[in-house]
């Protein structure tokens, strides 16, 4: 029998370097955005949102309500701010509510 290596990796570490090798940090970001908006945004904003999408680091977001739309409007940095510290990197840099 041949003798086991006793390196220990975290499943965190395998997973980041997993998703570097293969390319996949895109996809995974799109996936994160849209758990981001619906953690950031509540369960109120949540049940009026119908898509997040996350094309060349212009967020869309797709509304069911123009009172909401108009609402979030304002804000509109402060979301892309504060979208970008959720997930720790310059992800977003525009948002367009539809």
């Amino acid at each position: 029998m041949s003798k086991r290596e006793n390196d220990s990796f975290s499943v965190k570490d395998l997973m980041q370097s997993f998703i570097k090798e293969n390319n996949l940090s895109k996809g995974m970001q799109k996936i994160k955005i849209e758990e981001t908006w619906t953690k950031m945004m509540g369960p109120g904003v949540a049940t009026h949102t119908t898509s997040v999408k996350l094309q060349n680091k212009t967020l869309i977001i797709n509304l069911t309500s123009s009172v909401l739309r108009e609402e979030l409007s304002y804000g509109k940095e402060k979301i892309i701010k504060m979208i970008n510290e959720e997930l720790g990197d310059e992800v977003v840099d525009k948002l367009m509510l539809v």
